[in-house]
């Protein structure tokens, strides 16, 4: 299935079109259309033409829709290069219907566009150096790091502190005459240095909390309730560059060093990052982006790949290379940290076996793709049997430690990726989820500690409200947020468990015909087979209930060890097995740890595979039509605008198609208004139909109506659009539509 959507190659230069900038001074045009009679000339012609699609359905432009098509232009986000259909996944839809592993190749495939702006950037790597470089020089000074974002990066900034940050110096600590040179050196408290947070602070890790990411206040107020000041380093990351409460962020912090006496854009510039993945020329006809992109007192790393494998989907590529980045000079930092006061043994017994490089860091990302691609044909084997599990009404389990948080950050980004159920609470009566991720830990608290390194942190209510009540103007960001808020406190780590505990197993253990996915980063994969450890007894207890089970192993053993580690761990399966029971699915991803003792590379590499397995799980269901998002939950502003586009843009290439017209006859395009008017009363249609419409896409419903109508010639509502989705789903209705 094709759509309209502009198709930009990664490389080319990027301009502005006069078109696309009047395209959205006719927004007022369209909507007085829409509501105010024309000129009688006009309604003559309209009285021998066909009626206009809003009146077909007989649906009037609702109040919210109104508003966002009048106020909010500066969300209608489709012209940016991260929202564009990429050449090398166009029909990924139709390919993995019959070749899953060509499918995984043409995700992987975009991934090269990685590798590329790395080569760039490692041929100028001087704000990379001068990041590191100012990571280490904050931590000598007493001052705090302070790495923010929203969603996708707001999961990264959480795994900078939490897999890599803390994890490493607690590692140290257990050294101790390490621990007493980085005590005596960087203080004992050098764990807590680095904060990570993420808009909605660590609630928001399970799902996304409405009406947050479009407030630049909560930016301002995260910032100010964690007592950055200036002097610390702000490190705020967005895939779009366009977030509105990471550039809250980013403005609040130029604002303390502006208000101060004898201000300095050079000396800011060294304190404060923004690293974003978008052309500056797409992202300079937005009010906000622009006030940063213009701004010299702020350095800016433009990390552009080019469109992601999924339409706007910038959890994939935009993510991965800004979260391999950032983690490269955080390391860099530390090594430099390390070595003005231990020796060159020390530094072995910390990880660092020679001199860390960052650059030379850059360019082995091509050597990580390489090893992720080898892997295809056992990801693909995985990738069929996750999709027959959620197919035949069963569920997964994902069981992970090391690799938790990185296990974790894919297991959630599902749901909001392609309009699933978020992560069950404990006070759910059955599953809903199709996915759970469980750790060892002997209950919820410590799985939350064991997760974060740290005790869980919310939003205060006495802190935000008053905010989001006196200093939010318009109505409905107000209330969203100070709903989201009720959701957001310290007692939120109450509702989710996530121990492989008694309670898991009770309540949510493994049935015939579910399936289990172990996760392991090195040196886990020596603990499989051990009969005590928590790895072991996960895998027997899948196997003995006759579900599937996948082994994810990322290690840096080499191919005879391999070899042999993958024969005894079938030889141990063997006496699980009924009779018929496949054995469990082996997927090796070789990728050696030396020097990395962040283990960022492993963590890259499988955050990768990951990315790309989930991605083709959901495109096998039918959750993607050719490579766009056509299940996006339209849960914010950014998202409303892509979800409207969406609908624009498949309704009117399915306009265009000669079998459409041969049996429809010609019809006029349907207009962005049109489109947000309908998104807008699937998303009031189906806000209180959770029972029965359960994750159906506000898109898919919107596109079926619309075409159903056209096909008619009279209304349609969604209940009987709503019936046809759930019968044929859309891909089918959709290949019914454009058949001769």
């Amino acid at each position: 299935m094709e759509n309209r959507m502009k198709m930009s190659r990664p490389g080319k230069k990027d301009r502005p079109r006069a078109a696309r900038a009047a395209g959205l001074l006719l927004i007022p045009t369209i909507l007085v259309g829409f509501l105010l009679a024309a000129e009688s000339g006009r309604q003559e012609q309209q009285a021998q033409a066909p009626p206009g699609l809003l009146p077909l359905l007989g649906l009037e432009v609702s109040a919210e829709s109104l508003d966002y098509l009048q106020n909010k232009t500066q969300f209608h986000l489709h012209t940016l290069l991260t929202e564009q259909r990429h050449p090398k996944t166009w029909n990924l839809s139709e390919r993995i219907k019959t070749d899953i592993p060509a499918a995984l190749h043409m995700l992987f495939s975009v991934d090269e566009d990685i590798a590329d702006r790395l080569e760039e950037l490692a041929a100028e790597p001087r704000d990379l150096l001068l990041l590191a470089s100012e990571i280490k020089q904050s931590i000598l000074a007493g001052r705090k790091i302070y790495i923010y974002g929203c969603g996708a990066t707001g999961r990264l900034a959480k795994q900078m502190e939490s897999t890599f940050w803390r994890p490493f110096w607690n590692s140290l600590r257990r050294d101790k005459a390490l621990w007493s040179k980085v005590e005596k050196n960087l203080g004992p408290d050098i764990a807590d240095r680095l904060v990570g947070e993420m808009t909605g602070a660590d609630r928001a890790l399970i799902s996304s909390l409405e009406g947050f990411e479009d407030l630049q206040l909560i930016g301002r107020l995260q910032l100010q309730d964690h007592g950055i000041k200036k002097g610390d380093l702000v490190i705020c990351v967005t895939e779009g560059g366009e977030t509105s409460s990471v550039i809250g962020t980013i403005l609040t912090a130029l604002e303390q060093w502006k208000e101060s006496p004898g201000y300095s854009p050079e000396e800011s510039r060294r304190k404060l990052y923004f690293i974003y993945n978008n052309p500056d020329d797409r992202l300079r006809p937005f009010d906000r982006s622009r006030a940063v992109i213009e701004e010299p007192g702020i350095t800016r790393i433009n990390l552009t790949t080019g469109p992601m494998a999924i339409t706007g989907s910038t959890r994939m590529q935009a993510t991965t290379i800004e979260t391999y980045v950032v983690g490269a000079a955080l390391q860099s930092a530390v090594y430099e940290l390390l070595s003005g006061f231990l020796s060159p043994k020390e530094l072995q017994r910390a990880g660092f076996s020679r001199r860390y490089d960052p650059v030379a860091t850059l360019r082995e990302f091509n050597r990580i793709l390489s090893r992720v691609k080898n892997a295809v044909p056992r990801i693909a084997a995985w990738t069929e049997l996750e999709a027959e599990t959620y197919a035949g009404n069963h569920f997964s389990t994902y069981f992970a430690d090391k690799a938790l948080i990185t296990v974790f950050i894919d297991s959630t980004e599902r749901s909001p990726t392609f309009r699933l159920y978020p992560l069950d609470t404990v006070n759910e009566p059955a599953r809903r989820c199709w996915i759970q991720v469980w750790t060892p830990a002997r209950d919820k608290h410590q799985a939350w500690l064991n997760f974060l390194g740290r005790p869980f942190r919310g939003l205060r209510e006495d802190f935000y409200r008053s905010p989001f009540e006196e200093q939010v103007d318009d109505p409905y960001l107000r209330r969203a947020a100070l709903d989201s808020l009720k959701k957001a406190g310290d007692n939120q780590h109450e509702l989710y468990d996530f121990s492989f505990s008694e309670f898991n197993l009770t309540k949510r253990g493994p049935q015939p015909g579910d399936l289990g996915v172990m996760v392991c980063l090195a040196p886990e994969e020596n603990n499989l087979l051990d009969p005590a450890s928590a790895f072991s007894r996960f895998m027997s207890l899948f196997l003995e209930k006759q579900a599937g089970l996948v082994l994810v192993s990322v290690s840096d053993l080499n191919e005879k060890q391999t070899v042999a580690l993958e024969k005894k761990i079938q030889d141990y399966g063997r006496k699980f097995l009924q009779s018929g029971q496949a054995g469990p699915i082996q997927v090796f991803l070789n990728l050696d740890r030396r020097n990395d003792p962040f283990l960022l590379k492993q963590n890259t590499g499988l955050k990768m595979v990951l990315n790309a397995h989930s991605t083709a799980v959901m495109a096998r269901l039918g959750r993607v039509i050719g490579n766009t998002m056509t299940n996006v939950s339209p849960s914010n502003l950014k998202l409303i605008g892509r979800a409207t586009y969406l609908i624009q843009s498949h309704v009117n290439d399915c306009l265009k198609k000669p079998e459409w017209i041969k049996k429809y006859g010609h019809r006029a395009e349907i207009s962005y208004g049109e489109a947000n008017a309908v998104l807008y009363d699937s998303i009031e249609f189906l806000r209180d139909k959770q029972a029965v419409a359960g994750q159906t896409a506000e898109v898919a419903l919107s596109i079926i109506r619309i075409l159903e109508a056209l096909k008619q010639k009279k209304a349609v509502g969604n209940e009987e659009a709503l019936a046809i989705l759930q019968q044929v789903g859309l891909a089918e209705y959709l290949r019914q539509s454009q058949q001769p």
